[in-house]
């Protein structure tokens, strides 16, 4: 019995080890994870012109899983740690963002990955993938001038969280 089996799909938020199932089953979960989102998306947004082009309820409960099941499924590298919590490769990272209901993604590494570097490019194309499955997406300069980009459902839909 493999591991999925026994704890069920989670996407990389990129604070997890390394992932080590197979590439192509890997893929295939994530596949199949998506189209269940996108299941979601179609049998509770019917009052909605397109109920695809924006985030259920369901993922506006859960952000942080939404917008790391969408990253994965656009190819996006998830970064990982070891058991100590060491970061261990360059990739995404997907956390609680600052205001309720939002979400904070990074491309961060561990020290001399080229992290920095590569977070520029990275992050646009994270971005790219987010608004493509419908999510508002801003780009901001941290500590350091780190990039980051927040993430939070279009004005008009409410979540499971109040906003304050």
């Amino acid at each position: 019995m493999g591991t999925e089996e026994s704890t069920g799909f989670e996407p990389a938020t990129g604070d997890g080890p390394p992932l080590s199932e197979p590439p192509a089953a890997r893929s295939a979960s994530v596949r199949t994870a998506f189209e269940g989102l996108l299941q979601i998306r179609r049998l509770t947004g019917t009052g909605q012109p397109d109920p695809e082009s924006a985030p259920a309820p369901w993922e506006r409960n859960r952000p942080v899983t939404a917008v790391a099941l969408a990253l994965e499924r656009s190819g996006a590298t998830p970064s990982a740690v070891d058991p100590s919590g060491r970061r261990v490769s360059a990739g995404y990272r997907v956390s609680d963002g600052e205001s309720a209901g939002s979400v904070r993604v990074e491309w961060t590494g561990p020290p001399g990955s080229g992290a920095a570097h590569d977070e520029e490019e990275a992050l646009a194309g994270c971005a790219s993938a987010l608004r493509d499955v419908g999510w508002t997406v801003l780009l901001y300069r941290g500590p350091r001038r780190r990039r980051y980009l927040e993430v939070e459902p279009p004005s008009g839909l409410s979540g499971g969280h109040a906003r304050s």
